[in-house]
């Protein structure tokens, strides 16, 4: 399992040993994989319009297949979704 984001490594480690997650992320500051899988989005927040990372994940087969996605992920919920489609 990877996560992809376009914080720095530095922010990662941090965010990585301060919630102990079980699987690595990725920085992607130059936005190359996050245009590719097309999360970079127009994103609108209290009716200021900017670009942003939509949170999406993605069930990626052996071959290197999308399965399926997932957008508008909730962290809580997302592993429990991704369970049940397996």
């Amino acid at each position: 399992m990877l996560g992809v984001s376009k914080d720095s490594v530095a922010s990662h480690k941090k965010f990585e040993e301060k919630y102990g997650l079980p699987f690595t992320l990725l920085s992607d500051t130059e936005l190359s994989c996050i245009q590719a899988y097309d999360v970079w989005k127009e994103k609108k927040n209290y009716g200021k319009v900017s670009m942003g990372v939509v949170r999406t994940t993605y069930l990626i087969d052996e071959e290197g297949v999308i399965v399926k996605a997932f957008d508008k992920v909730k962290a809580a919920e997302n592993s429990a979704q991704m369970l049940s489609f397996v």
